[in-house]
């Protein structure tokens, strides 16, 4: 505890300090702020002479020149005059009365600091900490049930840490305890506010775990995680590499290349390696087949399903954005969350003709081919989340018929999200 009690007490002289420093400061202070005003009295005064010789040469009673000489008269007395007041500034003395108030002041301060954190204080807890970190450092580093312990215990305390069940969670799902894991997740969520931008991402991770405490298959639940979790967030890397896997082991690889591709606009890192090799393998296992992965599942009924829309930004609204700001164009079933299909561009590539069709959905089993009219909404998302949050703009085309001649549609942001 040597170095707590060493650490209190360069504190302590720093705190001091701040009480003595104000003091030394104030007579200062005052002196500046009285010669502030007196400057800006000045200031006042200049303008209003300002103007009345502006309305003498606007009347024709006063010359042009006269004007400038006057005006240049005025100047240099408002230059002196504020030098003068700068050289009035009397220097900073500290009174023997005033260094007795200060001292007493510091010491009361110390002694009622010591006294309470003695009283109130978690000196206890501290030291306990710190024997625990001297075990660890001697036994080296912790294991998973010392930190899960240490994790618990730190909930327990504060059980509204959203961020400390999220990780018990995943540890517990990495763990195969998924009972535990699900119902931290879940404890996760009910405390993170939904427009919160980690909320997409821990729905995600609770689909995940339901998909692993199913045997790696998406049932009904799991599938009902999903549609919640990208109906918030279209490209969720969790869900959508969820699905490319579940994709890839039926075989159908095209949907696993368009699920991870999808993903892959949100992903980088080791994440974005791991979404391209696992493309990489698909398309080997279509091309094995003699198919393209450009030309798989491709119908008639898919290619006639288009919707062409000229996109472009209010020019009232142009200053509030940033060509880098994220622009998110959705169909979606109207009435509905859950996008069929989806774009992700930047605003520095507006105005632009957008193109949503099957190779845009986001799910096999929900494909724009499937619905006779939509609604076509585009947003720009300050924040580069999906979610709408005050601030965003948009715009809104409803109903929209897919499959008609759509190629006269145009779509213009020019509202503001409250």
């Amino acid at each position: 505890m040597t170095g707590l009690w060493g650490g209190i007490a360069v504190l302590t002289l720093l705190a001091v300090g701040f009480v003595f420093w104000p003091l030394f400061r104030a007579r200062k202070l005052q002196q500046v702020e009285q010669a502030e005003d007196r400057k800006h009295q000045n200031i006042d005064i200049f303008r209003e002479r300002v103007e009345e010789l502006e309305a003498e040469l606007n009347s024709g009673s006063l010359e042009l020149a006269e004007f400038d000489e006057l005006k240049l008269e005025l100047e240099k007395n408002l230059l002196n005059d504020a030098a003068v007041e700068e050289e009035q500034v009397a220097p900073l003395k500290l009174t023997s009365g005033t260094a007795v108030t200060v001292t007493l002041i510091a010491m009361i301060m110390t002694t009622a600091a010591f006294g309470l954190y003695g009283k109130l204080g978690r000196s206890v807890d501290l030291e306990l900490a710190l024997n625990a970190e001297q075990g660890l450092q001697q036994n080296q580093q912790p294991s998973i049930e010392d930190a899960l312990a240490m994790l618990e215990a730190e909930l327990k305390q504060r059980p509204d840490n959203a961020e400390g069940w999220y990780m018990l969670g995943t540890t517990y799902v990495g763990m195969k305890r998924y009972d535990e894991g699900l119902a931290a997740l879940r404890k996760s969520i009910e405390l993170l506010p939904e427009d919160a931008p980690q909320y997409a991402g821990v729905m995600g991770q609770y689909a995940q775990a339901l998909y692993f405490a199913s045997g790696n298959k998406v049932t009904q639940e799991v599938r009902d995680q999903i549609d919640r979790t990208l109906a918030l967030e279209p490209f969720e890397i969790t869900t959508l590499g969820l699905l490319g896997i579940d994709a890839f082991e039926q075989q159908n690889y095209q949907g696993a290349i368009d699920y991870w591709s999808k993903a892959l606009v949100n992903a980088d890192g080791d994440a974005a390696k791991s979404l391209k090799s696992g493309i990489q393998t698909a398309r080997g296992r279509l091309e094995a087949r003699g198919v393209a992965a450009s030309e798989a599942e491709v119908t008639a009924d898919a290619a006639a399903a288009q919707i062409r829309v000229q996109l472009s930004i209010d020019e009232s609204l142009k200053a509030q954005v940033n060509p880098e700001h994220v622009v998110f164009v959705f169909a979606r079933p109207v009435g509905g969350r859950m996008p069929l299909a989806a774009v992700r561009l930047q605003v520095s590539q507006l105005p632009l003709e957008v193109v949503l069709d099957d190779s845009t959905a986001m799910s096999p089993q929900a494909k724009l081919s499937q619905q006779t009219e939509v609604e076509v909404t585009a947003r720009v998302s300050l924040s580069g989340q999906p979610q709408a949050s005050s601030g965003d703009l948009y715009g809104t085309l409803s109903p929209v018929q897919v499959g008609a001649d759509n190629n006269e549609l145009t779509l213009v942001i020019d509202r503001v999200v409250d």
